[in-house]
């Protein structure tokens, strides 16, 4: 099924460990095409194409602009079908989705069976982390989805020269997504959207699933993958920001901040006249006696819903030229992206995530539909705004001096606290509260335990994450200060 050229590209590799992943996922998903990806350009250029030739995306009228729709009832994280696959009894101590691992892996594997017949299958490496660092992991991803292909190019290191000096190692994370069956381009079979992870070989099984959120494996699956891997490693995988205070005489102060999807993390990694690190995933490390940070990813998978000129003008004029974006569930009128909270009047009809839309259609269950999802997104990279950190990409990362935590609660806890110390810090995270989003399907305004702003994505005994936590200072000559905010705090004069 690989033809000599594409064959070669894996060879080069001198892999065993990547050559068996390939092969295995080539004999249950059955492509008509295999096309191995290096990081050459013209590589890069055909996985674009794809996307449009395909019509997971369509262009938009601005230059590099395209716009991706995902299906009507996969439009956020299935957490009631992403499960952890295990082989022995856990107590995990929070509430997590498990499967036993033979069971489950039998179950994805028979919904993998031939789910790329007709389609063609790429084969992408990419870093988790900046490359050439103490902080990379190295990760192999398979898709059917041109789109999923392309959203990792915007949001991660391209990695295939970086394979070649793993030296044969199977030490890096693997993830094999399929979209399914596909009508009018978008998964049908969402009764059997599936979301696996095993922890124990480091690897995860997507299907049947387009959203971002359940499909791009380097994205908050690879995170628990990372979560699991620092614990066994005494070093930090948290949902974090990592932004640039900048204070008199040049000063710069890093900071790290965990807020759940939808609280006002993008927004506080991007205030006026600070600098961007990474908006959303953080991986720490104790060196030289100092927390050094690393954004995992070059770019953002952000919520496009009240991104406006007003309160947040450095994305909304990325998100208004001419660049390379991926717009995903907004409303498009005569080629143009619309989005609720824009700060203009939206288009009474267009095309959305629904198909046609127009003002006041309902669903199947006489709901009305939004114009723009609630948890429409756009990907870019980071490079592309203006307020990026210089030491974005420095291979050691940044030195960290506070962290923030943060959630959507209405009514208890104090616009801004600081910790007594670190310890207590600790406890400030561990017991946020937060009110559920639209970033996650279920009810919304649901207030619940959120623990470091991170309770989607904990994959160890939850006694144990506290613990690595806590045994963090250890050995650290300048120990980083805790803070905790709350911007959505209430009281009885406002109503909405």
């Amino acid at each position: 099924m690989m033809d000599e050229i594409n064959q070669k590209k894996l060879e080069a590799l001198n892999n065993p460990y990547v050559i068996q992943r390939v092969e295995e996922a080539i004999i249950l998903c059955q492509p008509e095409k295999i096309t191995v990806v290096t990081d050459a350009p013209e590589d890069i250029q055909y996985v674009r194409e794809l996307a449009l030739k395909s019509k997971e995306e369509e262009k938009l009228r601005l230059e590099g602009h395209t716009v991706h729709f995902d299906g009507y009832h996969d439009q956020g994280r299935d957490k009631e079908n992403t499960r952890y696959l295990v082989s022995e009894k856990i107590d995990w101590g929070i509430d997590l989705n498990s499967i036993d691992k033979d069971k489950g892996l039998e179950e994805v594997k028979s919904y993998f069976k031939g789910s790329m017949k007709g389609k063609e299958m790429l084969v992408r490496f990419f870093s988790l982390g900046p490359t050439h660092s103490s902080f990379s992991i190295p990760a192999l991803q398979i898709t059917d989805s041109a789109y999923v292909a392309h959203s990792e190019d915007l949001l991660y290191r391209n990695n295939y020269e970086g394979f070649k000096d793993l030296n044969g190692s199977n030490q890096f994370f693997f993830f094999l997504h399929s979209a399914g069956r596909l009508e009018n381009n978008v998964s049908i079979d969402i009764d059997k959207r599936r979301i696996y992870i095993d922890l124990e070989g480091n690897s995860v099984y997507s299907v049947n699933n387009q959203y971002a959120g359940n499909s791009i494996g380097l994205k908050k699956l690879a995170f628990r993958l990372a979560i699991n891997k620092a614990s066994g490693e005494g070093w930090l995988a948290e949902h974090m920001f990592i932004m640039g205070v900048h204070g008199k005489n040049g000063r710069t102060t890093y900071f790290t901040g965990a807020f759940p999807s939808a609280c006002g993390k993008t927004s506080t990694a991007m205030l006026p006249g600070q600098s961007i690190v990474g908006d959303d995933i953080a991986y720490m490390k104790k060196i030289n006696g100092e927390v050094r940070a690393a954004n995992v990813e070059k770019g953002i998978f952000g919520i496009i819903a009240d991104v406006n000129p007003e309160d947040d003008p450095v994305i909304y004029q990325a998100l208004t030229t001419k660049r390379e974006i991926i717009f995903s569930n907004v409303l498009i009128k005569d080629s143009i992206p619309y989005w609720m909270g824009m700060g203009k009047d939206l288009p009474e009809e267009g095309i959305n995530y629904s198909g046609k839309w127009y003002s006041g259609k309902k669903d199947e269950h006489d709901n009305e539909i939004d114009p723009s999802h609630k948890n429409a997104r756009y990907t870019i990279r980071l490079g592309e705004l203006k307020n990026i950190d210089p030491e974005a990409e420095n291979p050691e990362g940044v030195p960290v001096d506070g962290f923030v935590y943060g959630g959507r609660d209405s009514d208890t806890s104090m616009p801004i606290v600081e910790s007594l110390n670190w310890d207590h810090g600790v406890f400030i995270g561990a017991t946020i509260e937060s009110e559920t989003t639209a970033a996650t399907l279920g009810k919304q305004g649901v207030r619940k335990h959120n623990p470091m702003a991170n309770l989607d994505f904990i994959s160890i005994p939850f006694a144990d994450y506290i613990k690595n936590h806590l045994s963090f200072k250890e050995n650290l000559t300048r120990v980083p200060k805790i803070f905790a905010t709350n911007y959505f705090l209430k009281d009885e004069q406002v109503t909405s």
